[in-house]
């Protein structure tokens, strides 16, 4: 198995990296202790892989921007970010990403005339109140969603349990008494959430230290990213039978 995820080290900021906030801009992602080849954190990667080119793009919690901003320059895709710090939505314009200063837990209704091609939520699902609300909304606005979260299922966190200690890891650098993160999920459970608002997967990739994980992906995994979209005539709803087998 893999060894243990690091704990409390790196600069997590609010928006793309430290702490979150819970109401949906300005959540945590992680800053990278690692880089593609195209200098983006892997799970950032790994999201812009799985956008076509010129797509319409909304990014929530967008952070810093770094995500768009790479879209915008190397795929053409245009579209906004919604970000709730003041200090991530300066960084925004200074890269260029058109941004709009929102609290996304307080509805995406300025987007309802709007059709995006695809709609992020990265690594920020975990420190929203109205999980369902924003996901139901996201598959609105949106021809697709990508969902990325920290996997509570990973065997670290259930051994730090039975330890008697609530997991303190890299994806959740926070202690108990002042997490963010308020809905905590493993694969079957994000799984689940997704079969129950008629959604289905359209892949899914699980990472460790920013690598792919094939092999006990729901034990060995410390973050899952699901790409995912109302289904069409033929296309069932969440399938895990499918996701067991793997997409991606």
């Amino acid at each position: 198995m893999n060894a243990r995820p690091e704990a409390i080290g790196e600069d997590v900021r609010t928006g793309r990296g430290g702490r979150a906030q819970p109401g949906g801009g300005g959540v945590h992602r992680l800053t990278a202790h690692a880089r593609a080849a195209n200098g983006l954190r892997p799970d950032l990667a790994l999201i812009a892989d799985w956008i076509e080119p010129g797509s319409r793009v909304l990014d929530l919690g967008c952070g810093d921007g770094e995500l768009l901003d790479f879209l915008q320059r190397e795929k053409r895709c245009h579209g906004y970010g919604v970000e709730i710090d003041d200090t991530q939505v300066l960084a925004c314009a200074r890269r260029g990403v058109d941004v709009i200063q929102q609290n996304i837990e307080a509805g995406l209704g300025m987007f309802a005339g709007t059709r995006f091609d695809v709609v992020v939520l990265s690594m920020a699902i975990q420190a929203t109140h109205r999980t369902e609300r924003v996901l139901r909304e996201m598959s609105q606005v949106g021809r697709e969603g990508i969902v990325s979260f920290p996997n509570f299922g990973h065997w670290y966190h259930a051994w730090s349990i039975l330890k008697g200690r609530m997991p303190v890891s890299r994806e959740m650098p926070y202690q108990w008494y002042d997490t963010p993160n308020l809905h905590l999920s493993t694969l079957r459970d994000f799984e689940d959430f997704l079969a129950h608002l008629g959604l289905a997967v359209r892949a899914r990739t699980c990472l460790a230290d920013g690598r792919p994980v094939r092999l006990l992906p729901a034990l060995r995994s410390t973050q899952a990213i699901y790409r995912f979209g109302v289904p069409g005539p033929a296309e069932p709803a969440a399938d895990r039978g499918r996701l067991e087998r793997g997409v991606a």
